[in-house]
């Protein structure tokens, strides 16, 4: 790769990095797992990137990469098995430290991560207020068919914020 290239390239993961984070949140429990994924995801923004400058928006592209490298690192790492509980709190250099980390948070982030891949997709997407039809270009589905599947996800999630909360 060029040298302009390369500083391209950092200087958009510079832009874009809490992006990346959320998404290993979304996806992995453990820090470990949350850092391997990074990583992961890194690679595969880097081997796409030359390619990027004939494509769109930069934003949907590095939500597409992200979400899609986590997903196939799930399926294809076997020690890895989804169980619903509370992330691990980071530690204070950990970029995510910076986020309030109280019950109501840890809460939300536990029914999210309950959710199946394409619905924790769907709901991280929408909670960086991104519109149905940017969801529908990085999913891949109809935008109503975003809507109404958003619509169900908060209902679900309703559902599984009242029992976590209440320990039912």
């Amino acid at each position: 790769m060029e040298p302009d290239l390369r500083e391209e390239f950092i200087q958009m993961i510079t832009r874009y990095q809490g992006i990346l984070h959320k998404v290993c949140l979304i996806y992995f429990h453990n820090e470990t797992d949350r850092k391997d994924n990074f990583q992961e995801i890194l690679y595969q923004l880097w081997k796409a990137y030359p390619d990027l400058q004939k494509k769109g928006s930069m934003g949907s592209w590095i939500y597409k990469i992200a979400i899609n490298t986590s997903i196939v690192k799930i399926r294809k790492d076997s020690r890895y098995v989804h169980s619903p509980v509370f992330p691990e709190i980071p530690d204070s250099s950990d970029f995510l430290g910076q986020y309030a980390w109280n019950e109501n948070v840890r809460l939300l982030i536990s029914a999210i991560q309950s959710l199946n891949d394409m619905d924790k997709s769907l709901m991280f997407l929408y909670l960086e207020e991104k519109s149905y039809q940017e969801i529908a270009d990085i999913t891949g589905i109809s935008v109503s068919n975003v809507g109404t599947k958003i619509n169900r996800i908060k209902s679900q999630l309703k559902t599984t914020l009242k029992t976590l909360n209440h320990g039912e």
